[in-house]
């Protein structure tokens, strides 16, 4: 899908911003790229990533499922009743970083018993490539974008499931910009002398003080300046707790970016997906698995782009047509190309799902809701009351 940015030719995006490893002038990824099968080169920046796309993916799916408009199993974590613990209400699959292997589920209760010790808990452990029948019936997703199961029963030995689905936006042309900054003080605050300097309070809700008898002090007895800020400076002065003027300042690191275009690729492989085998059922049982999968891959490209592709702060793009797909042949020629809306995926993945049941092999229809253990309720509690009487570090 060719993309564009929302302020025309020649505006400027922001692409994700990465540590300089000390040979980089900038912090953004740039590489050049050949441009289709001519000789020309473009000089390339990614502006979303293969695992932010498949986050995006997610979430895109996750908002037509809360919407009921599409069917397939989710399985999550209910924390509503969990009194001040965590912000989330659920936490599901499409939302844990690691999908269904993720230690929030591990740590959660399912029917009163642990998930990994619950019927469906073991069923998931034991699911492999080779007898992926379960996992398809509970966590389809987790086939679609790729799964580790690295924090089970197996630890590192836990099965792997490929990526099915891997997307990426880049974009051409790419000019380094500058990114220009500063503040002004309407208080007119700027430095203290010496003997004035301010210190990092023992109470952290009142930040910092300038009397050294309710200072903080580190662990030999010294009295801790003010350095909580994110501001330039010395310690102890107005700027480390964001009072005073910032000069003009330049950024040439992630000053943003111009583009002649930017173009999202997205490819949903059979090839991994006929690698997911069903043990025990005939071939159109397999089959009917691979294209349920791909089904909701298809899903994911209409809702994604539903939800529009403000990537970040300063990164928004607009799409030129609708999402198109191609259906590839095993020796690389182009199929018929067609359009796909939000209508026709559900469409098609109700289809998909309905060819499944047929087969034997449909995917749970009934809520998956999993309690967080006690434990993790107790663990979540101390590490928010550690973090929020922890003093901020620069």
């Amino acid at each position: 899908m060719t993309l564009q940015p929302a302020g025309g030719e020649g505006d400027k995006v922001f692409p994700p911003s990465y540590a300089v490893d000390g040979r980089s002038d900038h912090k953004y990824a740039v590489e050049e790229r050949q441009i289709g099968g001519s000789d020309k080169v473009s000089i390339t920046v990614l502006l979303d990533s293969v695992a932010s796309q498949a986050n995006r993916a997610e979430l895109a799916l996750l908002a037509g499922w809360k919407r009921g408009e599409l069917i397939f199993p989710v399985p999550y974590v209910d924390f509503s009743n969990d009194g001040d613990a965590t912000d989330y209400e659920k936490l599901t699959v499409l939302e844990a970083p690691h999908r269904l292997a993720d230690a929030i589920f591990r740590d959660s209760l399912l029917g009163g018993t642990l998930f990994r010790l619950s019927d469906i808990g073991l069923a998931v452990t034991q699911a492999t490539p080779r007898n992926a029948t379960d996992m398809f019936r509970y966590s389809p997703t987790s086939l679609l974008f790729g799964m580790w199961d690295s924090t089970g029963p197996k630890g590192g030995l836990g099965s792997k499931f490929q990526r099915a689905y891997v997307s990426e936006i880049v974009g051409f042309d790419a000019s380094i910009g500058k990114k220009v900054g500063s503040r002004i003080d309407p208080l007119q605050i700027e430095k203290v002398t010496p003997d004035d300097r301010l210190y990092n309070s023992a109470d952290p809700n009142e930040v910092w003080t300038d009397d050294s008898k309710q200072a903080e002090r580190d662990k030999k007895g010294n009295l801790v300046h003010a350095s909580r800020g994110s501001g330039s400076g010395e310690a102890g002065q107005p700027s480390k707790i964001n009072h005073g003027n910032i000069p003009p300042q330049i950024d040439v690191q992630a000053g943003g970016v111009t583009i002649s275009s930017a173009l999202q690729t997205t490819v949903i492989s059979f090839a991994a997906l006929r690698k997911l085998r069903c043990k025990g059922y005939r071939r159109e049982a397999e089959t009917a698995m691979h294209t349920a999968v791909a089904a909701l891959g298809i899903a994911a490209i209409a809702y994604q782009y539903e939800m529009d592709f403000d990537l970040r702060s300063r990164c928004l793009l607009l799409p030129t047509h609708p999402p198109r797909l191609e259906l590839l042949s095993r020796d690389g020629s182009a199929g018929e190309v067609v359009e796909v809306d939000r209508a026709n995926a559900i469409k098609i993945l109700m289809t998909a799902a309905e060819q499944a049941a047929t087969a034997g092999i449909g995917w749970e229809t009934d809520d998956i809701r999993l309690e967080p253990a006690p434990k993790l309720l107790e663990l979540i509690r101390r590490s928010h009351k550690v973090s929020a009487n922890e003093p901020m570090t620069e």
